[in-house]
């Protein structure tokens, strides 16, 4: 949220396979007139070392054929957020989900440049070809960050309520110790609908891991690097083709971002969705979905087409 298979890995990226589902297993599955399934996805456990020399154990899911696509959540997101999406698409795209316990990390490891070189490793060693990078808030900053750092390891970028150029931080108001109170109505500003969106297991689980005193400082750590690595001109630099995806009633990082990201990447266009707040994958999976494949297909065109000279 606001931004949840491999053989003979490298001995710096080393997989538990297995069916692990996360809190997912617990979700009722439903449907709305927006597509959002509740569908549940096998995991598995990866670890990575990063900037701080430690083992990050990682959750990977991966489902789909086709062009590979890789998904990046929020700060307090999780892998199960995507799942209504990747559900609809697995069909065209390879999916690959990759949650970072952002609220665990400690040292180096704990900032945007932190987790940008986590998943940096990720994509050069569980994935080894450009793909399709998919981001929500803190997630997007990343999968910004990545593209400008490395244009090698990304095809494309979506972008669904990015972080890096206007934010309005959860943890503006940040208490060490938070109330559920608190948090729920944090929570509830990532929604235009939060009374059918807000779930209560996203709620019990940020409540228990921001009552830990060492999430806390995560969460705040992360949050303020993320703000002062404000994007400006890096972005006028980024070649990566991009597409957003907004919701035009999101108050975290107001249409305005969009319009901004719009103007300053050379090669970006903005699908917009009514009703909709920060978090459009959970508001909107349906539509989210058709605008993703409508990008991948963009991009396979643009493959197919013959390279014009002179």
């Amino acid at each position: 949220m606001a931004g949840l298979l491999l053989p003979d890995y490298p001995h710096s990226l080393n997989c538990r396979k297995g069916t692990e589902r996360l809190a997912t297993a617990q979700r009722p599955q439903h449907e709305n007139t927006d597509g959002w399934i509740g569908a549940t996805l096998p995991r598995e456990t990866c670890t990575l070392q990063g900037l701080a020399g430690v083992d990050v154990p990682v959750s990977v899911a991966r489902a789909g054929e086709g062009r590979r696509v890789v998904f990046l959540h929020g700060l307090i997101g999780l892998n199960e957020h995507w799942d209504d999406v990747v559900e609809q698409v697995k069909h065209r795209l390879a999916c690959v989900l990759l949650q970072v316990p952002l609220l665990a990390l400690r040292g180096d490891d704990c900032s945007i440049d932190g987790v940008t070189e986590l998943t940096i490793r990720f994509l050069q060693e569980h994935v080894g070809e450009p793909v399709i990078l998919v981001g929500n808030s803190f997630g997007g900053h990343v999968a910004l960050r990545v593209a400008i750092q490395r244009p090698d390891l990304v095809a494309g970028l979506v972008l669904a309520g990015s972080s890096g150029l206007i934010e309005q931080s959860i943890v503006s108001d940040v208490q060490i110790r938070p109330t559920r109170e608190w948090l729920r109505r944090k929570i509830a500003e990532l929604f235009y609908d939060p009374d059918t969106h807000l779930r209560e297991s996203d709620l019990d689980r940020a409540y228990t891991e921001l009552s830990d005193r060492g999430g806390a400082r995560a969460m705040v750590r992360l949050s303020r690097s993320a703000r002062r690595n404000h994007l400006g001109d890096q972005i006028r630099n980024l070649e990566v083709p991009t597409q957003l995806i907004w919701g035009r009633n999101d108050i975290v990082t107001p249409p305005e971002a969009a319009e901004m990201f719009v103007r300053a990447i050379g090669d970006a266009r903005i699908v917009w969705f009514d009703q909709c707040g920060h978090v459009p994958m959970i508001e909107k999976p349906g539509p989210f979905a058709q605008a993703l494949m409508g990008f991948a297909d963009e991009l396979n065109a643009r493959a197919c087409a013959p390279s014009r000279t002179g």
